[in-house]
């Protein structure tokens, strides 16, 4: 029986175990199972529902009752469960290819202390202002300021994919006078995953960059790309980013390491 319907040995006497498809006849003296050919029909109604996704014990009821309402309702549960499962592995898989994107674009990235000029196109922020100043503490603040932005993202049922590679915004006019003022902690999201009234749009522009392998080194390494500016004669035209490109748990240090892309959108003349 078993051979025939391509299913194991163990799979009927588990059916048999729980009532759902028994013997036709048990031997008193070895307890052999016996089956009739035509019980293969319960058997490809069982494989078949199982195929849906239905669990044994829905199958078990519908074969015991035989009422189509009860199946349909069975299935259409089901239909929901699986419409579940489609926006997760959705998630995970928009979350595997951020994270593959964020390696490789840390592979390819111009050194640590490298300034560089590039054209970045318009991106979408998800953006808190956390109430604190992020240049007055070390990492645990910035750790505090996370925890809020989790938070939100919780609060406004967002994927928790996009939970990593939290930034900072630092305001133009704050940056102008060289004032170390930062409160507001973002991520960059997806449209389609993230209502457009949720985030803030960040304009395609040319920004000067430069790349850092160190929290401790922003304050100074802001100071270059000022000094930069003033040099080349350009003109401060938004606020200044502070982008997360890759996060690397250093689990002996118990805390996690950032490469960051330090970024302020100028204008030439």
């Amino acid at each position: 029986m078993a051979r025939l319907n391509h299913v194991s040995e163990q799979t009927l006497r588990y059916y048999d175990k729980m009532h759902l498809l028994r013997p036709d006849t048990v031997s008193g003296e070895t307890g052999y199972r016996y089956y009739s050919i035509k019980q293969s029909a319960a058997l490809d109604m069982i494989q078949y529902m199982k195929s849906l996704g239905m669990k044994l014990t829905d199958i078990k009821k519908h074969l015991e009752n035989g009422d189509p309402a009860l199946m349909k309702s069975i299935l259409h549960r089901r239909s929901l469960q699986i419409d579940g499962e489609i926006h997760r592995l959705k998630y995970q898989q928009r979350a595997i290819e951020r994270t593959l994107q964020s390696y490789q674009r840390y592979e390819t990235s111009p050194p640590d202390g490298a300034i560089v000029l590039e054209y970045i196109e318009e991106r979408r922020m998800y953006r808190i202002d956390a109430g604190m100043n992020f240049y007055d503490y070390g990492i645990e603040v910035y750790e505090e300021m996370l925890r809020k932005l989790k938070e939100n993202l919780i609060s406004d049922q967002l994927p928790q994919i996009y939970f990593c590679n939290a930034g900072t915004v630092l305001r133009r006019e704050n940056l102008e006078r060289r004032r170390f003022y930062s409160s507001e902690i973002f991520v960059f999201v997806d449209r389609d995953f993230v209502p457009d009234q949720l985030t803030v749009p960040v304009p395609a522009s040319v920004y000067l960059c430069i790349y850092c392998n160190q929290f401790e080194k922003e304050k100074e390494y802001i100071g270059y790309l000022l000094d930069e500016i003033k040099e080349k004669g350009y003109r401060i035209a938004g606020d200044y980013i502070c982008e997360v490109i890759a996060e690397f748990p250093f689990l002996e240090r118990k805390e996690r390491g950032m490469f960051l892309r330090l970024q302020i959108p100028v204008k030439f003349g």
